[in-house]
């Protein structure tokens, strides 16, 4: 059977194993990702000198039948799989040695702006870690016109800074731990749909076809540290995925920052023992970042306040009942409007877009 060029390339990068460094190894032995695969076991092994199973007939053929199924159903879905040779390839990614050799994205966003911030943190984030990611990107967004914020869409302090990003008008990624097939978490679904939709971008080195396993998620922290110059922890225990991605980030030679907490409290052990050790530099707001990074502040442009932004009939509604009862809980909302949690979800979306409201811990919604 004939494959296209992108069928080998999708077989590829999916071997067990492959990151860009090995790539590069492979294919300055070989030739080409077209010769790898159809090469003779015998003859592979004696030309490489491996003893992998990638090498192996019965494997490198199930590797082809994944690709022609992955190219179905990324053409389907719209999806763009970029592989590590193209232009497209972020450069800041390309130079990690553990990058990977394809990634496949939904939505649309300049990975190569000079302003890229990775903003992460527990899944137990405080009232103080979400207020912080609010304040730092929102002054970000009035000094840097062309700011990207990459997190992980995870609970806490992940979703809290792209929900952040997409009420200020900044661009942000979603590093997902599986692949496009399905979102993960399901809460943030609605969050997913409206990154890629207001300039930002859904984004995973793993197919669709791909089993979810714990590994992904700390092998997911990887692209987040590598994807930017800086990575800022906002709250983090003495353990967890954040201290992680602190740890990639200075192996890649990133900037680290990290959010000073109270002595004693949980979530910010993490982040004051990366202070105390001088692993990460002590941030407390935008000035602190611009100044390390040697950001210049542009002009902001001058802007009419939308004092009344037009809503929809389904918004007002919610707002009216959020109106009433001050402060009101994702479920209570739910049973007054009569309104499934799944659709209310991307109404409460595009109001805090709109700032019109704040999401507040434990799935409660306040008017701002």
């Amino acid at each position: 059977m004939e494959y296209t060029p992108m069928i080998y390339r999708l077989a590829f990068a999916s071997l067990q194993g492959m990151g860009v460094d090995l790539a590069r190894k492979l294919l300055d032995v070989v030739g080409s990702e077209e010769r790898f695969f159809t090469m003779k076991e015998k003859d592979l092994r004696s030309l490489t000198r491996g003893r992998s199973k990638i090498y192996g007939d019965t494997y490198r053929d199930e590797c082809l039948q994944r690709a022609v199924r992955e190219m179905a159903f990324v053409s389907e879905h719209g999806i763009a799989a970029t592989y590590f040779t193209e232009e497209a390839y972020p450069h800041r990614l390309l130079e990690a040695a553990d990058a990977p050799a394809m990634f496949y994205s939904l939505g649309h966003c300049d990975l190569e702006s000079a302003h890229v911030v990775s903003i992460v943190g527990t899944r137990h984030a405080t009232q103080y870690g979400i207020k912080f990611c609010e304040s730092l990107i929102g002054d970000l967004a009035q000094r840097v016109p062309d700011l990207v914020v990459v997190s992980g869409l995870a609970y806490g302090i992940d979703i809290a800074a792209h929900r952040a990003a997409l009420k200020h008008g900044v661009a942000t990624v979603a590093v997902l731990p599986r692949g496009l097939n399905r979102i993960y978490p399901a809460q943030h679904r609605d969050d997913a749909i409206a990154i890629a939709r207001h300039g930002g971008m859904l984004m995973t080195d793993y197919t669709s076809q791909d089993a979810v396993q714990k590994s992904n998620f700390l092998a997911r922290n990887r692209i987040v540290a590598a994807l930017s110059d800086c990575t800022v922890i906002v709250e983090s225990a003495g353990t967890g995925g954040a201290l992680v991605t602190a740890s990639l980030a200075m192996s890649y030679n990133r900037d680290v920052m990290a959010v000073p907490g109270r002595c004693g409290d949980e979530f910010s052990a993490g982040c004051n023992k990366l202070i105390a050790t001088n692993k990460a530099a002590l941030i407390t707001g935008a000035d602190d970042l611009m100044a390390a990074m040697r950001w210049e502040s542009a002009q902001p442009a001058p802007q009419q306040l939308e004092l009344f932004p037009e809503l929809t009939q389904e918004e007002q509604a919610v707002v009216d009942v959020i109106r009433n009862h001050g402060e009101i809980h994702l479920n209570m909302l739910a049973d007054v409007l009569h309104t499934p949690v799944y659709k209310l979800m991307s109404i409460l979306v595009e109001l805090d877009c709109k700032n019109v409201i704040a999401t507040l811990p434990g799935c409660r919604y306040t008017l701002i």
